[in-house]
């Protein structure tokens, strides 16, 4: 698991790779991951955007933008955690991950929420480097 803190927000990421959907001959490899954001503050938050950065063993970087995150703007109250799984391919056997949420809070204030750096890895990466 990988996690991070921005004052008061934690998110956690739990990344797994998915072989029933991957298909290695194709280089074609899927991962999930779990996030867990996790209001610690004292202010009600809302999370309205996400920004992502994929990077995969080549180097290639995309970058993903959208409003809220599968299909949501939760908005999660001092003490609450929002948790959501969501997935994505890679043509290479490894990548990286990382980003951040714009959140509001109740009184107006924006906020960005870093989401850690996190590795995804296969079983058929021959030379694991994260």
């Amino acid at each position: 698991m990988y996690s991070k803190t921005t004052g008061r927000v934690t998110v956690t990421v739990k990344p797994y790779f998915l072989d029933e959907q991957s298909s290695p001959n194709d280089n074609h490899y899927v991962w999930a991951y779990k996030v867990n954001i996790d209001n610690r503050g004292t202010d009600i938050l809302q999370l309205q955007h996400r920004t992502w950065i994929i990077i995969d063993g080549n180097a290639r970087v995309v970058q993903v933008q959208g409003e809220g995150v599968v299909g949501e703007t939760p908005i999660i109250k001092p003490g609450e955690t929002f948790e959501y799984t969501s997935g994505t391919p890679l043509k290479t056997t490894s990548g990286i991950m990382q980003g951040y949420y714009s959140m509001i809070g109740s009184k107006g204030k924006n906020l960005k929420i870093d989401i850690p750096t996190f590795s995804l890895d296969s079983p058929y990466e021959k030379n694991k480097i994260h």
